[in-house]
């Protein structure tokens, strides 16, 4: 999987096959197949299921309503108009769900759907595209909620600002790369993957350090960080300006982000004054609190990023809907 740094660099589709690369999409769609498909794994002769469903796995209604050789076109509209993310999964939910399916996408991730638009079809067996039905339109409609909640921030930055827009851990559990590629899919950006990729000291990790010893310990720990491991970033918490003024006291290139928590947008421009005197390379990122009313004021303050968790944990999904064409 890509650090950090790259993953804001790549355009959609490459992104996209770079995230799946770790396999995390491919478990995830699994788990989704048998969780409304029933496990597949064992028919009553202990043999794996393959093919058509057996009598412990599959669509039931499906199969006691629809002649299995029954063929179709659906039709993925979007009912409420938005951002639409999502549909680079395709492939793989046909490969999983619907092999003998084919499909056209017609709005690419990244688009606006007004309402009423048609985004993609599904053609081939009538059983596979409804056994398909419910978890393609979970996740269109997940991902692009997300994406469009995400191109309503990016839209509250105002023109010429420094700032740009990053996204948080505060995901979905098992869907944190596709929420991540759906932030990228409306206009923001990603910011660390996960515990694994980039270092960030927050106040849990300094509970106890005074500010006193705050500088040498945090230079400390970014050593053994860059002697241990390769992290994207190196990113220190504040919450006072009285921290953030010790964190200025290390040399240019010790850390490369201080997140200023919770500050109002007054004390954000004076960390910003500071910074540009003392060491002008080193980032700042503004976190906590921000909403739709807010972040122009917190751009303006000259901070470089803004993380917002509500990309993701307050998304609502976008109405999608799979028709059967007649």
């Amino acid at each position: 999987m890509p650090a950090s740094d790259t993953l804001n660099t790549l355009p959609l589709p490459d992104l996209f096959t770079a995230l799946c690369r770790g396999g995390l999409v491919r478990r995830l769609l699994e788990l989704a197949r048998d969780e409304d498909l029933g496990c597949p794994h064992a028919d009553d002769a202990g043999h794996e299921c393959s093919g058509r469903p057996s009598r412990h796995c599959g669509d039931i209604t499906t199969q006691v309503s629809i002649d299995p050789a029954a063929m179709a076109t659906a039709s993925l509209r979007f009912r409420r108009g938005g951002i639409v993310s999502g549909l680079a999964a395709m492939p793989m939910l046909l490969g999983i769900f619907a092999p003998a399916c084919t499909a056209r996408v017609l709005i690419a991730d990244g688009a606006t759907a007004p309402p009423g638009q048609t985004a993609a079809t599904v053609s081939g067996p009538l059983d596979e595209i409804l056994g398909l039905e419910r978890t393609l339109l979970n996740l269109v409609g997940r991902l692009s909620g997300v994406a469009t909640r995400t191109a309503e921030y990016a839209g509250r930055i105002p023109a010429g600002s420094r700032a740009r827009l990053y996204d948080t851990r505060k995901t979905t559990p098992g869907m944190r790369v596709l929420e991540k590629y759906a932030v990228r899919c409306g206009g923001g950006r990603c910011h660390r993957m996960g515990l694994f990729d980039a270092v960030l000291l927050k106040d849990n990790h300094l509970a106890g350090v005074g500010l006193e010893s705050l500088a040498e310990v945090v230079r400390e720990a970014a050593a053994r960080a860059r002697a241990g491991h390769t992290p994207a970033f190196i990113e220190v918490e504040v919450d006072t300006l009285e921290q953030f003024e010790r964190l200025l006291t290390l040399p240019a290139g010790i850390i490369d982000i201080v997140l200023l928590d919770n500050m109002s947008s007054a004390t954000m421009a004076r960390a910003a004054q500071m910074r540009d005197a003392q060491n002008p390379m080193l980032e700042l990122e503004a976190s906590g609190g921000i909403t739709l009313d807010t972040i122009a004021e917190a751009a303006r303050a000259g901070v470089d990023r803004i993380s917002v968790g509500a990309l993701t944990h307050g998304a609502t999904s976008i109405d999608v809907g799979l028709d059967i064409d007649a």
